[in-house]
């Protein structure tokens, strides 16, 4: 008869439950679900065999971390190996993940069974867990599963895949509305300040640069040669600057009011730190770019390659995705109209604002992006799954699109791919190599620094227990100094002959000496007091 044995993963440890008269059960699957209601049947049907608790929570987490990748952890190897019948082959083992059965079955070779009885066996044990092991209560149980949840939920957070894209897809998002925002408040800029100087808008053309002008002319009847330097400054070209100077002196503007231009001013300042924050922000998507996909960004361009990480949700999705999906993400609206009234389907999607779509012929738009959508998608894989990302691989894969377009317009045979990735691999393991050695040299140094600061920390402390030893020290040298001279005054005093008052207290110690001295001033004291008394008797007897 086959032995089943159910495991069962808690947030307090790993439990082992042997599975009575199994033979019956795995006939009689009603009357297990039945029996699971109430603790009493379920007693009946499984017992357990062994509980291995989890140390601590940290050890906790390792385990189920493990458990979740379908890794057989080393306490739960020694659970199986200790708690297991010695028979492997009549030995059966019911678990709830099929990842964790195989690892079990590779590594020990115990068959392991998923779904059935199994499933609802661990139901049952699910919900009498507490009343099946002893000293385990329901709050106890229920306290280490939230511990668990919440340790377990943390660590997938910070270890999550996905964790550096999200900063790409605030910053794209935010990028792209900074866009909108911008142009609609130039917009309003240049509506506010043309009742004023309506001559300008046809000179410049640059929202940023508009601003900046709206900003520094003000009154148009103000600005004078002197101001030309500073509009030179400005648009970056002495024509314009004289232009500007000459339109404001025949302007058809009307007249404004100083406080409509104060506020003029003030919406021309925010639109210029909007503009200038957007180019900051521009800068360091270019950077997040080149650390989470630097192959991607190499190939089409940082916006680019963040909208389309963006669209997709994560670079694990873009990388999951087909070429004909990258191809069309973002047009989904216009292939889904295509389909609904059979028309053509759309050629390109967000990969459209790429420049070599642009740059080839209208004929050639569609092949072009269908053959820049297929190396986008391996670049994204490149990025996606390589340990250390590098740009050599989205160097190489823009050479072949450049000599694929030269290919539509000359004619000109492109490299094949296999010699060009060989050539990326190449470069790639060098980078690699470089990149790693750079890393273990920091590393290094971290540790040198951390250890030199640790020795210094140890020196300092020792520095202090010297130092307070030292001070005890020199506290209890004197202290013995002095009992010392004390023992040696008294056995001079003993030994020497007493010849006369004088003498004795010569040897006397000072503060004996002193008392002494106090003792008979007392007594004198008392004398003369009782002799004034005698003497008032005396006197009252008489009268």
């Amino acid at each position: 008869m086959v032995l089943l044995h159910v495991l069962f993963e808690h947030a307090a440890g790993y439990a082992l439950f042997a599975v009575r008269e199994v033979e019956e059960i795995s006939l009689l699957l009603p009357q297990v679900e039945e029996s699971v209601l109430t603790v009493g049947k379920f007693h009946n049907v499984v017992k357990l065999a062994a509980f291995a608790p989890f140390k601590s929570a940290q050890s906790a987490l390792e385990n189920i971390n493990a458990v979740s990748e379908g890794i057989l952890h080393e306490d739960l190897r020694l659970l199986l190996e200790t708690s297991m019948p010695a028979k492997k082959k009549k030995a059966l083992l019911g678990v709830a993940d099929a990842k964790i059965g195989a690892a079990i079955l590779e590594e020990l070779g115990y068959q392991c069974q998923t779904g059935g009885v199994v499933a609802e066996i661990l139901r049952g044990i699910r919900l009498h867990f507490h009343a099946l092991v002893k000293g385990l209560t329901a709050q106890s149980a229920s306290k280490a599963q939230l511990g668990l949840g919440h340790s377990y939920s943390r660590a997938k957070v910070k270890f999550n895949v996905n964790r550096v894209d999200n900063m790409i897809i605030q910053s794209i998002s935010l990028l792209d509305q900074l866009d909108k925002d911008i142009n609609t408040f130039s917009m309003r800029v240049r509506e506010w300040y043309g009742y004023h100087f309506p001559e300008l808008i046809k000179i410049v053309s640059e929202n940023y640069t508009y601003c900046r002008l709206a900003k520094f002319i003000g009154n148009r009847k103000e600005l004078s040669e002197e101001s030309l330097e500073g509009l030179e400054e400005i648009v970056m070209d002495g024509a314009k600057a004289q232009a500007i100077l000459e339109a404001s002196r025949s302007s058809m503007g009307m007249d404004i009011s100083p406080l409509d231009l104060i506020n003029i001013e003030s919406f021309s300042s925010r639109v210029i730190s909007l503009s200038e924050y957007r180019k900051g922000l521009q800068e360091y998507l270019r950077s997040k770019m080149s650390q989470v996909a630097p192959s991607l960004s190499a190939l089409i361009g940082e916006v680019v390659g963040a909208r389309l990480i963006s669209h997709a949700g994560s670079l694990t999705n873009l990388a999951k995705y087909p070429a004909s999906t990258v191809q069309i993400l973002g047009a989904e609206k216009a292939l889904f109209r295509a389909l609904k009234t059979r028309g053509n389907t759309p050629k390109y999607g967000l990969i459209f604002h790429s420049t070599f779509i642009g740059r080839a012929a209208a004929k050639n738009k569609g092949r072009i992006s269908r053959y820049l959508a297929n190396k986008c998608t391996i670049a994204s894989r490149i990025d996606c799954f390589s340990e250390v990302p590098t740009s050599v691989f989205g160097d190489k894969l823009r050479e072949q699109v450049e000599e694929r377009l030269a290919f539509y317009e000359t004619g000109e045979p492109p490299r094949k791919n296999l010699e060009v990735m060989k050539e990326a691999v190449a470069e790639a393991s060098e980078v690699v190599a470089e990149v790693k050695r750079k890393q273990e040299k920091k590393e290094k140094k971290r540790k040198k620094r951390e250890k030199q600061r640790l020795e210094a920390l140890a020196a300092a402390a020792e520095e202090v227990e010297n130092s307070v030893l030292e001070a005890e020290e020199n506290d209890t040298e004197p202290k013995k100094k002095k009992k010392k001279k004390k023992q040696q005054q008294e056995l001079e005093a003993a030994s020497e002959p007493e010849e006369n008052g004088l003498e004795e207290e010569e040897a006397l110690p000072k503060q004996k000496r002193k008392a002494t001295v106090e003792a008979d001033e007392e007594e004198e004291e008392k004398k003369k007091k009782k002799k004034r008394r005698k003497e008032k008797v005396r006197d009252s007897e008489e009268d």
